[in-house]
């Protein structure tokens, strides 16, 4: 996030000396981002973060490429890959490109092992459950529909009280998530323009530091590759920090949606950025109100970028046979839009109530094997009309 934050102790400059109680120093830690160049945090530590016993290969496969699909638009179940698993390793790959990689979750066991993605920074979409977030930064409480961004690098936990309801949408990016732009000023402060402002996102907070001596498992993700270090002290033995690096959460239900006299494009609800993709959502809202105004969106060619649909909760207009935890792909050089009969339907409707998460992407997505097993074979002909 741009703007600063400061936790706990830190001393009254950076790099210099800051002693503990017993004359021993606490480690200091340099978390930067783009080498030096652009926002970091200053982490304080009892020991020094480097200390591992072992490294060893952690064996963990997501989903394998489906090698040379059709380009038409994909409907999926997402339910139907579910497998056992906890926050990182229930994990299924269901779309990805150089630039962002798109997973859903069924979380049905808890872990103790910590968990750092080293080359990709992470969306978390809590579909369902509730919990907490622990990192090296603090807590966040979290709760249903919140978005957990997690800048690569973090090493994190994240505990849900009744592990049988938790439903992930995770999206991984190989670029910084930031908030788009122009919904900051040239200070770096949200504009009043902006659909949501600093008071709606929730920044961890610092908890006592845990300085105990012993075996900590953390897996690493590397890319595709996988790594289990058994760290000697327990991870979480921060004293303070401070920066503008650090996980934190916002809730879909705090976004402020835009509304037109006509129907805006989807770049209208936009929510996060990264290279060569943006993430938006969908949330309740009045509809256009130009007296002769169609609510539902008009059919369009996504010539530029691939559209993925994750479907959350409520009655989506465009399109029937779509229910909670379902996913569409709209690709490049294939029009979409309403099916039969939903855009007349749509018309002198005065409000929509629905909640999605949409991923464009700006180059072509590849799909997993996955996709073949829960995908729905007559998606395309849906926008067939029956004869009479």
């Amino acid at each position: 996030m741009p703007f600063y934050v400061k936790q706990g102790q830190i001393p009254h400059k950076r790099h210099i000396t800051f002693q503990k109680d017993n004359g021993e120093l606490y480690r200091e830690e340099l978390f930067s981002t783009h080498g030096f160049a652009n926002i970091y945090s200053n982490k304080y530590h009892h020991n020094m973060p480097t200390k591992a016993l072992t490294v060893a290969p952690y064996e963990l496969n997501h989903g394998e490429t489906w090698q040379d699909p059709l380009i038409q638009n994909y409907k999926l179940d997402s339910k139907q890959v579910d497998r056992q698993g906890h926050f990182f390793s229930a994990r299924n790959k269901i779309f990805f490109n150089n630039d962002v990689a798109i997973y859903t979750a069924k979380v049905t066991q808890d872990t103790d092992e910590f968990y750092r993605n080293a080359y990709a920074d992470e969306v978390v979409f809590i579909h369902e459950g509730q919990g907490m977030l622990y990192s090296e930064y603090g807590t966040i409480s979290v709760k249903k529909w919140d978005y957990l961004v997690i800048p690569r690098g973090t090493t994190y936990q994240l505990k849900f009280t009744d592990v049988d309801h938790v439903r992930l949408l995770v999206i991984e990016s190989f670029s910084m998530v930031e908030v788009p732009k122009h919904f900051r000023n040239e200070y770096g402060q949200l504009t009043e323009s902006a659909p949501y402002c600093e008071r709606d996102i929730r920044v961890p907070t610092l908890q006592d530091a845990t300085v105990e001596q012993g075996t900590f498992p953390l897996v690493s993700k590397f890319g595709e590759r996988y790594q289990l270090t058994q760290l000697e002290w327990h991870p979480f033995d921060l004293v303070g920090w401070d920066g503008c690096v650090y996980p934190w959460a916002f809730n879909i239900q705090d976004y402020a949606p835009k509304v037109g006299q006509i129907h805006l494009p989807p770049s209208e609800h936009l929510v996060f950025s990264g290279h060569n993709f943006v993430i938006c959502n969908f949330v309740p809202r009045p509809y256009d109100f130009h007296p002769q105004s169609i609510p539902a969106p008009y059919y369009h060619n996504n010539i530029d970028s691939d559209e993925v649909l994750y479907y959350v909760d409520g009655d989506f207009m465009s399109r029937t046979g779509i229910e909670a935890g379902y996913l569409t792909l709209h690709q490049k050089g294939v029009p979409h839009g309403p099916q039969p009969g939903r855009t007349e339907a749509s018309i002198g409707k005065t409000e929509t109530y629905e909640y999605a998460v949409m991923v464009d992407t700006f180059a072509p997505l590849q799909l997993t094997l996955h996709v073949q097993t829960c995908m729905s074979p007559d998606y395309n002909r849906s926008w067939i009309e029956e004869k009479q």
